[in-house]
């Protein structure tokens, strides 16, 4: 089976004569955008055509974004796709001023709603319409706008490149290892079965960081600093409340959600203390055995098992989804296995004008990297839910972009541990546990760093060691006990790349994995039923609010006592896995 993704779908390779076709294409409907919007034709005739050449914009843009960085997130050396990088940014922000522009004309029209009601194409749009017109009182002028978005490709946009070159160019030595490893490839030995390699890689990979930290530090004040400055002209009280109103999320809601994790974290904590004790440790789980396996069950798979074991499992949703899924592994839209210039982690990225997705991730053979493919593959489901909105209608905001994908998961979990022998249940239900108190603990500690770092970046740059020593606090804060002070990760700024690319890129993982638990409980309660009803949310998850989303399922998000619903699922599974615990260490 072939482990590479095919990105033929988009072009043939960087010679093919359709990518400077299509960003001519691109500049053409620019061009034609800017004069309709001078042309004083009747705003609603007006808001329809604009739309029209917006939609087809953003769908040719996709295509040429996301053949280069897709590239480059395999490869990112890639010579060719590094000299389209800058053009298509380029290319990229002239569309931003376009559909900037397209809000500042939205801003004056008076009858909006009278627009919306008499119009078909403004009606399907009208969400999004009415998001354009408020959002306009936080835009640049149009003189400063279009500075700011050229010195970003220098500035910000240069920094992230930047990032992700260094992390590419480390190759470490683990010893015991034959050769020199990726930071993924590495990283991914924290799920190895023997304790000498996952302490090895621990170390090896610290030791590591400090070639490129200086470097990463610059790259993260430099991108920091540029996002405060510029808050500022966009009117906002914070980065946080600018996040928040660009996700569809108000501060009620998340406020709700942190109360419920604060509340929750003693309970990971146990599980932390009780798995270190398990393995040897007295006091607290070592970083390096955050992930470390249990138990004397430890399945692997092969990439085709892999395949063969997600089609059976996740076709018992629905026949669709194995369907589904099968095609994905057999049509070229994953790449599975950690290389040499390689992005680590994993992601997906929808390529909706050819109604499919490209799903990259690290595979290493685990059962966590089976549910890391479930999780990208619930993405790519989403993709397909959502693939005949018009582009404008395809804005998820990443606390629902999370929704299948958790679903996915916890639907796996649930499917491998009703199959599981009592030993492997011990394995698996730690394995699900592990995977919670990342997504709950660790995004928390991400959280506070975050928070704090912006904080201190309003007043001057901080040095390596200073985020370092920010990190270890972060994680003192949230993780308490359970952790070894003396094995933490301090460098967990540098490895994640979501830092540089966005701002609090870590919230909307808990919001995504409690409000994805909340929908399987519905599906548990209703079966096939609900399957419909899914599909239909996750087709309109571009069109509302985070609120308006999940009231359609019945869920009030700014209700606290909705997560700590989900949270004491998990907490029952801590009483179940410490309980167990208890009786092995005996």
């Amino acid at each position: 089976m072939n482990t590479h993704w095919d990105l033929t779908c988009l072009y043939q390779n960087f010679d093919d004569p359709k990518i400077p076709a299509d960003m001519q294409r691109i500049r053409t409907d620019l061009a034609a955008l800017k004069e309709l919007l001078q042309s004083g034709m009747a705003p609603a005739a007006l808001l329809e055509k604009a739309i029209g050449l917006m939609n087809g914009i953003f769908d040719t843009a996709s295509d040429v974004e996301g053949f280069v960085y897709l590239t480059l997130a395999t490869d990112a050396n890639h010579a060719q796709a590094l000299a389209l990088a800058d053009p298509i940014s380029k290319l990229i922000m002239e569309v931003r001023q376009g559909y900037n522009a397209l809000m500042r004309y939205i801003a004056t029209v008076e009858d909006l709603e009278a627009c919306i009601n008499a119009n078909e194409v403004l009606a399907q749009h009208a969400f999004v319409l009415r998001e354009m017109k408020e959002t306009s009182t936080h835009l640049l002028p149009p003189a400063m706008e279009e500075a700011v978005l050229r010195m970003q490709l220098t500035g910000s946009e240069a920094y992230v490149q930047l990032r992700n070159q260094l992390e590419a160019s480390m190759l470490i030595q683990v010893e015991g290892q034959p050769e020199k490893l990726s930071l993924a490839a590495v990283r991914g030995l924290a799920y190895s079965a023997d304790p000498a390699v996952r302490k090895a890689a621990y170390e090896a990979e610290l030791a590591a960081y400090p070639s490129v930290a200086v470097g990463a530090a610059a790259c993260l004040n430099g991108i920091k600093g540029e996002a405060l400055t510029l808050n500022d002209y966009y009117g906002y009280p914070s980065i946080l409340d600018h996040v928040l109103s660009s996700s569809r999320m108000d501060r009620e809601t998340l406020d709700a959600m942190l109360s419920a994790i604060q509340d929750s974290l003693p309970h990971f904590r146990r599980y932390m203390k009780a798995k270190a004790k398990l393995l040897g440790h007295a006091h607290g789980l070592p970083f390096y055995d955050l992930f470390a396996p249990v138990g004397s069950s430890h399945r692997t798979f092969t990439y085709e098992e892999a395949h063969d074991y997600l089609v059976a499992a996740m076709g018992k949703f629905s026949p669709q989804m194995g369907d589904f899924i099968d095609h994905a592994f057999t049509h070229g839209w994953i790449d599975a296995m950690p290389q040499p210039g390689k992005q680590g982690g994993a992601f997906c990225s929808g390529l909706y004008p050819q109604k499919m997705s490209r799903i990259l991730s690290n595979f290493d053979g685990s059962f966590s990297a089976v549910s890391t493919l479930a999780h990208e593959l619930g993405h790519a489901y989403h993709n397909l839910c959502i693939q005949d909105q018009d582009a404008m209608n395809r804005g998820i905001p990443m606390q629902l972009a999370e929704t299948a994908s958790i679903f996915n998961e916890t639907f796996l979990a649930h499917q491998a541990l009703a199959e599981a022998s009592d030993e492997e249940a011990f394995t698996l239900l730690e394995g699900d546990i592990m995977e919670n108190c990342q997504v709950i603990v660790d995004i928390y500690s991400r959280y506070l760093f975050e928070t704090r770092l912006f904080e201190i970046r309003k007043e001057r740059t901080l040095m390596a060691d200073e985020l370092c020593e920010l990190m270890l606090q972060a994680q003192k804060d949230s993780y308490g006990d359970g952790l070894d002070p003396d094995f933490m990760h301090p460098y967990m700024w540098l490895c994640k790349s979501h830092y540089y690319g966005s701002h609090f890129y870590n919230f909307p993982y808990s919001f995504g994995m409690l409000f994805g638990k909340g929908v399987f409980r519905q599906y548990l309660e209703r079966g096939t039923d609900f399957v419909q009803e899914y599909n239909a949310m996750l087709a309109n998850c571009g069109v509302d609010s985070v609120a308006g989303v999940a009231a359609r399922m019945g869920i009030d998000v700014r209700d606290k006592g909705f997560w700590a619903t989900g949270l004491a699922e998990i907490i029952a599974e801590i009483d179940r896995f410490t309980a167990l615990c208890e009786e092995k260490t005996r």
